[in-house]
């Protein structure tokens, strides 16, 4: 296979995507911080010209299978803080699903609503609490790795109970991380999403749907400019016409397997029309308005693993009930009536 021909195939002529931009680290959103271990208050990811800018993740520690990072793969020792409504801790449980390691890394789900304090625990919605500490807010998490932790509180996170603290909160370090480290105690070891030959090529297809997509969405919902809005909303929508060309001519991003950049690219278009048409104001067109994309969307959902793990209800939940700037009144809409499971036809290509 040409890894470097792929690699081309992923550009988008129009849009001046670098082809490794500098790792900037990708996070969830977070209506608070800490300043010293002290929780606040407030909402600050925007610049003077009113575009939305992503604060990078800062526990970018590594785990390996022989443990010569100082973090050996290991069943029983790590714990996953994720949210179902969040796309980047989405990726992560999906990881963790799709490689069968759910007797060797624990898992808690936070509240889908967040509140004046952030990410919450509780039962709701069929949220799973901290079984390892009982804390009321993940930011407790935060503070017992690092008791004058200043940053934001955001998920996912990957946590050692032997050194009692945060290996990682940087989902697409998580992703390969579980894909390849734990493969002696995964039920499905040969399940492999980053393959060594792809890795240039799953590396920039990452890169290229990060900016334009994945954090496409949340710059053009979270704008505070007419100018910023327009920007973004025109990049993301260019980039979706792009990638709906591509899945014309193969059935994955990277030819003809599944990536980590196929999940990546999922977990934005599972939440495209459930949240970003609607809240985030994307609504030049539907995800169901590309035959390919929300084919290709379902195909991924129907994968074995991974439906089990696609809350409707935390999605909507989280944006429309969790984001009062955007929706004061806290109303979740009825729909959209999305079929995920319906016929993907996808085997033609």
């Amino acid at each position: 296979m040409d890894v470097g021909w792929i690699v081309k195939q992923l550009m988008l002529p129009s849009i001046p995507f670098p082809l490794h931009p500098p790792y900037n680290g990708e996070t969830s959103m977070a209506l608070g911080k800490l300043i010293d271990g002290q929780w606040i208050t407030e909402w600050t990811e925007r610049d003077d010209s009113g575009q939305f800018k992503r604060m990078p993740t800062l526990f970018h520690n590594w785990i390996t299978a022989n443990g010569s990072s100082g973090f050996k793969a290991e069943p029983g020792r790590y714990h996953l803080y994720v949210s179902l409504g969040c796309p980047w801790a989405h990726r992560t449980v999906l990881l963790r699903s799709l490689k069968g390691l759910q007797d060797v890394i624990s898992l808690s789900i936070v509240d889908p609503v967040i509140s004046d304090q952030g990410w919450t625990f509780s039962e709701r919605f069929g949220s799973i609490p901290d079984s390892l500490y009982g804390a009321d807010y993940l930011w407790q998490i935060y503070t017992r790795a690092k008791a004058d932790y200043s940053g934001r509180v955001t998920v996912p996170v990957l946590w050692d109970q032997q050194t009692q603290t945060i290996v990682n909160n940087e989902s697409r370090q998580i992703i390969q991380m579980l894909n390849s480290n734990f493969n002696e105690f995964a039920a499905f070891p040969d399940r492999d999403f980053y393959p060594e030959a792809l890795r240039p090529a799953i590396d920039a297809a990452i890169d290229a749907i990060y900016q334009p997509i994945n954090n496409g969405v949340y710059r053009s919902g979270f704008a505070a400019s007419q100018t910023a809005y327009n920007g973004a909303v025109t990049e993301l929508f260019e980039a979706l016409n792009h990638w709906e060309g591509v899945l014309g001519q193969q059935r994955y991003l990277v030819g003809e397997q599944i990536t980590l950049a196929d999940w990546c690219m999922f977990t934005t278009l599972f939440r495209f029309d459930l949240a970003y048409h609607g809240l985030f104001k994307t609504n030049l067109k539907r995800l169901v308005d590309f035959p390919n994309l929300w084919a290709y969307c379902r195909e991924l959902y129907q994968q074995p693993g991974v439906a089990e793990w696609c809350s409707i209800e935390h999605v909507k939940q989280l944006y429309y009930a969790g984001l009062p700037e955007l929706n004061p009144n806290g109303i979740v809409p009825a729909g959209p009536d999305l079929d995920y499971g319906m016929a993907h036809g996808r085997d033609r290509i």
